[in-house]
């Protein structure tokens, strides 16, 4: 059943211009998958749906385009280009860049899903990523440096 509905909430977002939750379910309905807000919201994020700018006025759900293939080169170069240095406090790891790079230094550490990191919270110059476990920081740090070719 779960299957058929995200099938069906695929088909209703590149068939109408569906803005909000509400009316997803709306249409889910009349469609046969009676829903609660709690489903539509899980299928939202595990669909990875975004909502994107019609008019200027109006948004729609759509799907997230899938990453780009040469991605992941392009998020290596902002590490290389933005990271300064690394440093364990804990199970932080504390990434120093070139100021105004953190944010996407911490980008491209998330997206390039590098084993072991939770999540990272951006300032302007340091990047704190949450890493699973103490003991797992410096296995972390070694796949950053080994990813920027150092």
């Amino acid at each position: 059943m779960k299957a058929e509905r995200r099938s069906k909430i695929i088909e209703l977002i590149g068939k109408y211009p569906i803005e909000t939750q509400e009316e997803l379910a709306e249409r889910l309905e009349q469609a046969g998958f009676p829903v609660t807000q709690a489903t539509i919201s899980r299928d939202i994020r595990e669909l990875k749906l975004t909502k994107v700018s019609v008019d200027g006025i109006h948004q729609k759900y759509t799907l997230l385009q899938e990453k780009e293939k040469n991605l992941a080169h392009k998020y290596i170069r902002v590490l290389q280009d933005g990271l300064l240095s690394m440093d364990q406090a804990e199970n932080l790891l504390v990434v120093k860049t070139i100021s105004g790079m953190a944010m996407a230094v911490a980008a491209a550490i998330d997206n390039l899903e590098v084993p072991g990191v939770v999540g990272s919270i951006a300032g302007d110059d340091t990047v704190m990523c949450a890493i699973h476990s103490v003991g797992e920081v410096p296995d972390v740090m070694a796949k950053i440096q080994k990813l920027i070719g150092e």
